[in-house]
């Protein structure tokens, strides 16, 4: 009689506490963790606690997995460290994320009987996995951190572009030698896969897209929409969401309210940085802070939008509040992650004046903004469900021979 098949071991490792799902990486990393363990595999998980409420996460997901090890990560402290990549000739980021601990858990996770599966979510933490035996090993890469330093130096001064610029090339050096050494590479998007095959030549990443929780990013109040409102949500320390929220409130603001005078805008998002918290000073703007849940907040607007200015990839905000229903007004930049998009789905504006007359007419059409977000919706739930995700990662993960019971 064959005795049964071991779960495969896998070990996981990403930037932050993957739990709660509250953020764009912690949504993607906990949706494939959340697949892995329905899976059965055994679980060890390396990442790092950035607040005292990641302590709640290391804690749900311990009873989940056989092991997690979550050292604090002091991002002031971590700064001064990563000077030490000026001497060493390397990524700055490479030292903000290196910490002992897991170099120690990592050694001790591959000794023995290796893991089956080392899956990396975040170019940073593939220092980790480099030089350790696995079964096969694949680096999410989501998009190029590299290019988010360039895309940062273009727009800053002589000190910046120079800070920036070593770090695009240093961390993209750094990349290139993953993806070399990597069974596999993950990226987001066709956008993304084909920046990364010009950057990184001779290697072919695998898209996996991001998906959308859309049992939870459900309408429950349309009734009660504002048809002057519009919301932007993120994590408000993020940069490119800060410079996108106040580009917006700075250029197009004004005249959306001159036009609309009881036109709201909603802020939602945790650690607004000062010069988002000043936004609320400007007549008609609420900015929220942290909330428990978002989309009581979406069933408040009738247009959502994403002006962002920095990004890459497939933006989680614009698939939330089109799964919500919600009209979206997306500079390309945020949108291009999305692919082809049907007619009547998805307002793009690039720039100034394309921005403000996209939201102003949804703000002066309701019926047409509600049925634009009804297409919107249907399209999200036909293609963006996760589901369809964990059906991408299941046939990747057998192609590397990683298969589970069942």
């Amino acid at each position: 009689m064959n005795s049964p098949k071991p779960s495969p071991k896998v070990v996981f490792l990403c930037q932050r506490v993957p739990w709660p799902p509250d953020r764009g990486d912690r949504i993607t990393t906990w949706h494939l963790l959340q697949h892995l363990m329905q899976r059965g595999a055994d679980l060890h998980i390396g990442c790092f606690q950035e607040e005292d409420r990641d302590a709640e996460g290391v804690a749900f997901l311990a009873s989940r997995c056989r092991e997690i090890v979550a050292p604090r990560l002091d991002r002031r402290a971590r700064k001064l460290t990563s000077m030490r990549g000026l001497l060493t000739g390397e990524a700055l980021t490479l030292p903000f994320f290196r910490h002992g601990a897991l170099r120690a858990a990592m050694r001790r996770w591959s000794h023995g009987r290796p893991p089956d599966l080392c899956f990396v979510y975040s170019s940073s933490m593939a220092q980790y996995a480099l030089d350790e035996p696995a079964g096969a090993k694949v680096m999410h890469f989501a998009e190029l951190d590299s290019d988010k330093w360039r895309q940062y130096a273009k727009v800053s001064g002589a000190l910046g572009r120079w800070i920036y610029g070593r770090e695009a090339t240093r961390l993209l050096a750094f990349e290139d030698r993953v993806a070399r050494s990597f069974s596999r590479s993950l990226v987001v998007s066709d956008v993304e896969r084909a920046l990364f095959r010009e950057r990184i030549p001779g290697v072919d990443p695998v898209v996996l897209p991001n998906g959308v929780d859309v049992e939870h990013f459900t309408a429950a109040a349309t009734a009660e929409r504002h048809p002057h409102t519009a919301i932007f949500t993120g994590v408000m320390d993020y940069e490119p969401n800060v410079d996108g929220v106040c580009w917006f409130v700075e250029r197009c603001w004004p005249a959306l309210r001159q036009r609309f005078p009881d036109a709201r805008l909603l802020v939602v998002g945790s650690k607004p940085v000062a010069k988002v918290q000043a936004l609320a000073q400007q007549p008609g703007i609420t900015v929220t802070g942290r909330v428990p849940t978002t989309p009581p907040w979406f069933d408040r607007a009738s247009v959502a939008i994403a002006p962002l200015r920095l990004a890459r990839g497939v933006q989680n905000k614009v698939l939330e509040a089109m799964s919500m229903g919600l009209p979206m007004v997306s500079s390309p930049q945020a949108s291009q992650g999305l692919g082809d998009v049907p007619a009547g789905t998805l307002t793009i504006a690039d720039g100034e004046a394309a921005t403000i007359a996209g939201t102003s007419e949804l703000f002066a059409a309701p019926e047409r903004a509600r049925a634009m977000g009804l297409a919107a919706a249907a399209w999200v739930r036909r293609e963006w469900r996760w589901e369809r995700i964990y059906q991408r990662l299941d046939y990747l993960l057998a192609e590397l021979g990683v298969t589970f019971a069942g």
